[in-house]
């Protein structure tokens, strides 16, 4: 209720005389439309009216709207949650009367999957109204899976560098974009190995982009990358993020291929910070919920001193290591070859 003064209520009839206006409030206040606000005194007029008064908001007639949501959408939709709550409806109106006309006079368009973005503008004619606006509000008030609008999501394309095509080879994914570069360079020399290992192809990674990327890695790389003899390595920052990438991008993909850590780059970095003066402070806010698959990979002395370091708050990040570091053989290779 909205709280107004006398002189407000009274404000359209003020020509009129102070018995109509009198007049007026009382059956203002019969009506229940109004009611006085007691503390706010009188105005010391005979007969006397409060000061203040409380406007009862009128009530809307939604009767029209629930004969709508009734007897005009497709029974695909939903009605429940609407009926309970008219007024939302009202605003939400535009959105679900577009959504029920495309089910009712477009539906055999969801036979073809389209993209996110595609088949929004298709309804909606925006393209961002499911991504980014209301459009899966407006779904899951219409009871409406998202599945049944047959659609894919995109990811942004896979960046890759292949020094070769041959098969088998090893893949290398990176975590960031100054070790890809770095060692893209370093293969672009003629160099054709890296900390003593053949690396045929390098894959920048973009952090936890990994993981939407590597759900199409058989729809976007060329097929001498798919090849099940390959060998794909992981390589990123040595702080609880980046543990957290490899170990969450090896679960999504244990059933097509195994993806372990690129053990001589971890290596070389351990022996770096062993002479480095300081390390960087972890960053704040970091997922420390690993894992303990990363150090199975490790030594226990390589993994006691990992952990020392994370435990401490500090982390080594991929930039420890530079070009010039590449062509060192780590005692992981040397035992391979």
């Amino acid at each position: 209720m909205k709280r107004i003064s006398l002189e407000v209520v009274l404000k359209p009839y003020s020509h009129e005389s102070y018995e109509k206006q009198y007049c007026r409030i009382r059956r203002l206040l019969d009506e229940g439309r109004i009611k006085p606000v007691k503390a706010s005194g009188t105005n010391g007029k005979s007969p006397a009216l409060y000061q203040e008064y409380w406007l009862a908001e009128e009530k809307k007639d939604y009767k029209a709207l629930r004969e709508e949501l009734q007897f005009q959408l497709v029974p695909l939709i939903s009605v429940d949650y609407y009926l309970a709550h008219p007024d939302i409806y009202e605003k939400d109106r535009e959105w679900v009367l577009m959504l029920n006309a495309y089910f009712r006079d477009r539906r055999e368009l969801l036979k073809h999957k389209e993209s996110v973005n595609e088949r929004s503008f298709e309804i909606w004619n925006r393209e961002k109204f499911l991504a980014r606006e209301q459009g899966k509000k407006i779904l899951k008030r219409c009871g409406i899976d998202l599945r049944r609008l047959n659609v894919y999501g995109t990811t942004e394309p896979l960046s890759y560098y292949s020094h070769t095509r041959t098969v088998p080879q090893n893949l290398l994914i990176l975590e960031n974009k100054d070790t890809f570069y770095s060692m893209r360079r370093h293969l672009l020399e003629g160099k054709k190995r890296i900390f003593g290992m053949p690396v045929e192809t390098l894959i920048y990674g973009a952090g936890k982009g990994i993981w939407k990327s590597f759900q199409d890695f058989s729809l976007c790389v060329e097929p001498y990358m798919k090849a099940e003899e390959n060998h794909i390595y992981y390589f990123g920052d040595l702080d609880y993020e980046g543990i957290g990438i490899y170990e969450n991008l090896r679960e999504l993909c244990r059933e097509s291929r195994e993806i372990v850590p690129f053990l001589p780059a971890y290596e070389e970095m351990l022996k770096k910070a062993g002479q480095a003066r300081s390390l960087p402070d972890t960053k704040e806010q970091q997922n420390r919920n690993i894992k303990e698959v990363f150090f199975s990979y490790f030594t226990e002395e390589q993994e006691r001193t990992m952990r020392k370091i994370l435990e401490s708050g500090k982390y080594i990040p991929q930039e420890i290591l530079n070009i010039a570091d590449f062509d060192i053989e780590s005692e992981e290779t040397k035992k391979d070859l």
